[in-house]
């Protein structure tokens, strides 16, 4: 039996550019909500202070199945961009740490 796969792009189709992600998950699915930072100056108590404020762009809700090959497949992609281009970085330098966010730069 042969099988084809046509792909389209769903009414709704958008696509967003995020600084980070954050989520969790329960027995049932996994969460993942992207988002942007912006700075924002606030007067508190007659104090100017720098406020970074998150905006949640969009939140993707995937089966557990889902999210490994999700993993699997951002993992094999991160591992491919690595060969052509060498160790991705955090700012300053350090190594990327699996689970360690990278601090807000670049804004104040």
């Amino acid at each position: 039996m042969e099988f084809a796969l046509e792909i389209s792009k769903g009414e709704k189709f958008r696509q967003i550019y995020a600084v980070g992600a954050m989520g969790g998950h329960s027995p049932y699915d996994f969460r993942i909500a992207f988002y942007n930072d912006s700075p924002k100056a606030v007067v508190q108590e007659g104090k100017q202070l720098s406020v970074m404020e998150r905006k949640v762009e969009t939140e993707l809700i995937l089966s557990p199945l889902a999210a490994k090959e999700l993993a699997d497949w951002l993992n094999n992609h991160i591992n491919e961009y690595e060969r052509q281009f060498g160790e991705i970085k955090k700012p300053g330098g350090k190594k990327v740490e699996a689970g360690e966010p990278a601090p807000i730069q670049g804004y104040m």
